[in-house]
């Protein structure tokens, strides 16, 4: 269960262990996402221009989406949104475009769908985008996934995780039991606990 990893994690991040799930990288943490959340009768909505395995992830859980162009200067309109959708998946920064959205646009974009669950995919939050985890209490349909392999540069331990409310994280793990019930080794554990208690270490690892 990841006990400590997750224990640590809520601690760094202030929200309760039973907010956080733990995955073998943040790709394995997305999957399980995919199959435990975003299948629905109306459509899964993210960018056009975006991370490649969502389109990926749908062809393999069959999963029907629209993807959302962009606007000419490369942006997410909320505008574009405002549809009926099943779920919405939305890196910020976009990925490969380095745009984000504020944490007010998420905000509201939750409102505007507050019965789809709401992904936020923020693998490259530490670059330039204001995190939407604390936004997870207010608002239950919120998932955050993040993931040790980019600011970190710990991609070789594979820690990924996600916050959010404690019923989303309860339909992850069952998706993960169903799957690898053991998905993270003690090293890799020891490894992200130890890098969230060094902030040295972590603005060295930012700032290359």
């Amino acid at each position: 269960q990841a006990l400590a990893l997750r224990a640590a994690l809520a601690d760094y991040h202030q929200v309760r262990p039973e907010q956080v799930f733990v995955g073998n990288g943040s790709d394995e943490v997305l999957a399980h996402t995919f199959a435990a959340l975003l299948k629905h009768d109306a459509p899964l909505l993210f960018p056009d221009i975006t991370y490649s395995f969502y389109t990926v992830y749908c062809r393999l859980f069959s999963i029907a989406y629209d993807a959302v162009p962009l606007d000419q200067t490369m942006r997410i309109r909320l505008a574009d949104y405002r549809r009926p959708a099943g779920a919405i998946i939305i890196p910020n920064p976009n990925a490969p475009t380095g745009i984000a959205l504020s944490r007010a646009e998420i905000a509201t974009l939750l409102e505007d769908h507050p019965d789809a669950p709401v992904v936020i995919d923020e693998a490259y939050v530490d670059f330039g985008a204001e995190t939407a985890i604390p936004l997870v209490d207010a608002h239950r349909n919120l998932l955050v996934v993040q993931t040790m392999s980019k600011s970190r540069a710990l991609a070789g331990l594979r820690i990924g995780y996600a916050i959010g409310n404690a019923d989303l994280i309860e339909a992850l793990t069952r998706v993960k039991d169903s799957f690898n019930s053991y998905p993270l080794g003690r090293p890799a554990q020891a490894g992200a606990i130890a890098s969230l208690a060094d902030d040295a270490y972590f603005g060295r690892a930012l700032r290359r």
